[in-house]
């Protein structure tokens, strides 16, 4: 079962999946994909994962894993590694 505290792993491995960066609709797809099963049996986390996942995606911002991004959904997450 996922928590929370997983979702920046997450947001890590899909953005390495995605060869570095996307959007976050790539994004959440990526983790979807690879994820789903985990999301499926987590609680109430299944039903706040996007948001959470954003959550998770300012507080990689902040400890300089992602790069600074404009605001918007169609914006780019990307590695800052």
């Amino acid at each position: 079962m996922l928590t929370k505290q997983h979702l920046p792993n997450l947001v890590l491995d899909a953005l390495r999946q995605l060869g570095g960066s996307g959007t976050v609709v790539e994004v959440t797809r990526e983790v979807w994909l690879q994820n789903e099963p985990q999301l499926r049996a987590s609680g109430d986390l299944f039903y706040t994962w996007q948001y959470d996942l954003r959550w998770a995606a300012q507080h990689l911002r902040n400890e300089g894993q992602l790069a600074p991004t404009s605001r918007g959904a169609a914006s780019r997450w990307t590695l800052a590694i």
